[in-house]
């Protein structure tokens, strides 16, 4: 079922194997003038190295063209460095001594997939390969007839071999298989002409739980995708009672205090009104967010529309220059004498000295033009960011406020039960760790001031949270801006000089009369 060492030394695929594989593709003639003048590996989409003895993948990354593989019959063990062959269509593994599948990811466009005959006991790590339409695994270890259901996933799959393997032996073998693949073609080469129904219950329900997996999916797809909207707004998880209920998460002494007679009812009320403040808040920062994009949208639109205008005046100076001096170049070429040729010459270099200049002058203006943009749209970013904070700090002191009356009435409540304890006037049958806190007023109004000191952390929290990432997108859209337009310039810069220099240097190799003696 694999391949012996036998007496042949093992073999690594180095540059000399991979060369001789490459020359014996090709036809003599064909192949002799590329071992003169060396192979462009990245031309070779064809590669056969079957029978060398290889005992492991190497030094193929040079063929990132590849679309076609053989490394069958030799004594490979494990599937590696396949990675930068992502054309590869076809690959061919069969005959080795691989035990797992592995190291395919990337080859995302493969086809036709080759493992017959290795030591493989479980189908697994290919699910990249949806594209695999040809799959050969026979004659390898596999016991578990559930290993089919994990092809399901390759929607394109018409032709499998599996024969060979110990489940093959299993009596409901045949009708396993097409039962759960029920578009394949050809199985075990064999032509399947009818629809299986045995397991049609069983098919049904995989593919009724393969839905619902689906459909899980993409809801959390979704919900990821809208999270990172309300991130990228800076108002994530204030769109319910998400912040609420985190104030109350770590907090045991209310947790104790909510036994008291009326807190219930007052917590209630509490939480409507917090939460109610906590949307208004993330309907702003959304709405907000939208009118942030659109700021940023429009400042890179008139940055576009100044360049625009800017790169036509760039190339009317130049094509007003190669007009003008096209007949100059043929005067040069054509000069009857030195002297008229190097007049020529001179006054073509003045030329080329004014184009620089001009093209120079153009680019310090647009530079200068660009500056005073991104400063303007730096100002209007500064002053969109205070007036985000300053609305958010007012619709956060509401939570604020929310929570200190909230606390006061808390209070009440207290001291109240406090006072009714005391009297053993209270009806309720309150747990010990409750009537604890009713020793005396300082205790429960410790205890009380403790939790509402951890509420107002929480709160305050979320509020530095928002100011911070507000700071952050500031300093973040304005840096970008000013170094967008900085690697701009440069640029632009050199590709003057470089435009320059080269006409400079098509003038110097430009062919005159030489000087009489």
């Amino acid at each position: 079922m694999s391949q012996s060492y036998n007496s042949i030394k093992p073999n690594v695929i180095d540059d000399e194997m991979v060369q001789k594989a490459v020359e014996e593709l090709w036809p003599e003639d064909t192949g002799k003038l590329a071992k003169q003048e060396g192979i462009n590996f990245k031309a070779v989409t064809e590669l056969q190295l079957s029978f060398r003895n290889i005992l492991q993948i190497d030094n193929l990354w040079q063929f990132e063209n590849l679309t076609k593989l053989q490394l069958d019959n030799n004594i490979i063990k494990k599937i590696e460095a396949l990675e930068s062959l992502v054309h590869l269509v076809w690959l061919d593994l069969s005959f080795n001594n691989i035990e797992v599948i592995e190291g395919l990811d990337t080859l995302v466009k493969l086809q036709d997939l080759s493992l017959y005959n290795n030591r493989i006991s479980r189908i697994e790590h290919m699910d990249t390969l949806q594209e695999l339409q040809i799959f050969s695994i026979g004659n390898n270890n596999l016991t578990t007839m559930e290993d089919v259901i994990y092809l399901r996933r390759f929607k394109n799959l018409r032709t499998l071999n599996l024969s060979g393997n110990p489940f093959c032996d299993n009596e409901q073998y045949t009708l396993f298989v097409v039962a759960h693949l029920p578009d394949l073609v050809y199985l075990d080469f064999k032509l399947m002409k009818v629809a299986v129904s045995k397991y049609q219950d069983l098919t049904e329900l995989l593919e009724h739980k393969e839905a619902q997996a689906l459909a899980q999916l993409e809801e959390n797809q979704a919900k990821q995708r809208e999270l990172e909207y309300h991130k990228a707004a800076f108002v994530e998880y204030l769109n319910g009672s998400f912040l609420f209920d985190s104030m109350y998460e770590e907090d045991t002494e209310a947790a104790r205090l909510a036994y008291l007679p009326g807190v219930d009812d007052l917590l209630q009320a509490y939480r409507k009104e917090f939460v109610s403040v906590c949307e208004e808040l993330f309907n702003y920062g959304l709405k907000e967010y939208e009118k942030r994009e659109a700021k940023v949208s429009n400042f890179y639109k008139s940055l576009q529309k100044a360049l625009t205008a800017t790169h036509q005046e760039w190339q009317s100076i130049i094509l007003d220059f190669k007009n003008r001096n096209k007949k100059r170049l043929d005067e040069i070429h054509n000069a009857t004498s030195y002297d008229i040729a190097e007049s020529k010459r001179d006054e073509y270099k003045e030329d080329i000295l004014q184009l620089s200049e001009a093209l120079m002058t153009l680019e310090m203006l647009t530079a200068d033009q660009m500056e005073e943009l991104i400063k303007d749209f730096k100002r209007n970013v500064a002053v969109i960011a205070s007036t985000f904070i300053e609305n958010v700090k007012g619709i956060v002191n509401q939570c604020r406020d929310l929570e200190n009356c909230h606390h006061e009435k808390l209070l009440e409540i207290y001291i109240t039960t406090l006072e009714k304890s005391a009297k053993n006037e209270l009806d309720e049958d309150l747990p010990d760790d409750v009537r604890m806190l009713l020793v005396d007023k300082n205790t429960t109004v410790n205890a009380a001031n403790m939790s509402h000191g951890i509420r107002l952390l929480k709160i305050n929290k979320r509020e530095c949270d928002i100011f911070c990432n507000t700071y952050c997108w500031q300093a973040s859209v304005t840096e970008k801006a000013f170094q967008n337009e900085i690697n701009r310039h440069h640029g632009r810069v050199k590709e003057i000089v470089h435009y320059i220099d080269s006409l400079q240097e098509a003038l110097d190799n430009l062919e005159t009369l030489e000087p009489m003696e």
